[in-house]
């Protein structure tokens, strides 16, 4: 047995693994920004990230594979149909993970504030990624205990 201390989570069993693995590439996540930010449609995706074709298709059809996004069709006049590619409640979810990255790198990565804030539509304070407890209270990183369910 080490001796080294902490927890060990079999990366099989452990939540962050399975995330990073479908998430973990620059591409993934920032098509889950565009779509987050309403930008549903695969040209206009395609344009805004300025990513290959087959890298945003092979991103779209993983997150429609596994639930993330869903594909809803769309007719402009005298064109084909197509389809646009919106958020489910399972990526919905997602929206305080990202906002937590963004916030983080504009803090950590960047000379200056980042070029987006978000504001809550009730009071237009500014919107802030924090832990909270169950209990209500804002919680530090210091005040964590890590335990095995």
């Amino acid at each position: 047995m080490s001796d080294r201390p902490g927890l060990r989570i079999p990366l099989d069993e452990c939540g962050l693994a399975r995330t990073a693995a479908l998430l973990g590439d620059r591409w993934t996540l920032l098509v889950l920004r565009e779509a987050h930010y309403g930008i549903t449609r695969f040209d206009d995706m395609r344009a805004d990230l300025d990513i290959p074709r087959n890298a945003l298709s092979t991103r779209l059809k993983t997150l429609v594979d596994t639930g993330l996004l869903a594909k809803s069709s769309y007719r402009e006049p005298g064109a084909r149909t197509r389809d646009e590619y919106v958020l489910t409640a399972m990526g919905r979810e997602l929206l305080p993970a990202l906002i937590a990255l963004m916030q983080w790198g504009d803090r950590h990565l960047s000379d200056e504030d980042g070029p987006l804030e978000f504001r809550h539509a009730g009071c237009d304070g500014i919107v802030t990624a924090r832990l909270t407890c169950e209990c209500g209270q804002s919680v530090q990183p210091t005040e964590l205990t890590p335990r095995v369910r």
